[in-house]
């Protein structure tokens, strides 16, 4: 699936920096649902596919540049099910896991409503951030 690298980098520094968070690595990895579902599995106990997970690998205290930060980890199956099923692009969908999975690694938590609710406020922000890049051009770099 072509991700927007260039985009998707823009709109994460721009979640990080709101947030305090200046330096570190992030990876991301765009697996399927077998995998994510394996991880899902093993590491957080339910067995089932899902959209995405994310790992803080540090306390959060904005360290060096080389300093572990977070993995966040998305189904690209699970992104195209559901883009289909909205109604959506596909590579914008996985765009909004990704965006949603910075947003854990940001401090946002969807553990209840009220906390779900805050969540989706800053998803949309932020993908309001993603869609305005593109119109400015910053998407450029295409994978």
């Amino acid at each position: 699936m072509p991700l927007d690298r260039t985009r998707l980098r823009h709109v994460l520094r721009r979640i990080f920096a709101d947030h305090g968070r200046l330096h570190g690595l992030l990876s991301i990895a765009v697996v399927g649902d077998g995998t994510i579902r394996r991880i899902n599995r093993d590491f957080l106990a339910h067995d089932e596919p899902t959209d995405v997970i994310t790992f803080p690998l540090d306390d959060g205290d904005g360290g060096a540049a080389d300093d572990p930060f977070g993995e966040i980890l998305v189904s690209a199956q699970t992104a195209r099910r559901e883009a289909v099923a909205r109604g959506v692009d596909a590579p914008d969908e996985l765009a909004l896991y990704i965006i949603h999975g910075a947003l854990h690694l940001a401090g946002y938590d969807d553990s209840t409503a009220a906390k779900r609710r805050r969540m989706r406020a800053r998803e949309r922000k932020y993908v309001g951030v993603y869609r305005k890049a593109r119109r400015h051009g910053r998407d450029t770099e295409k994978r």
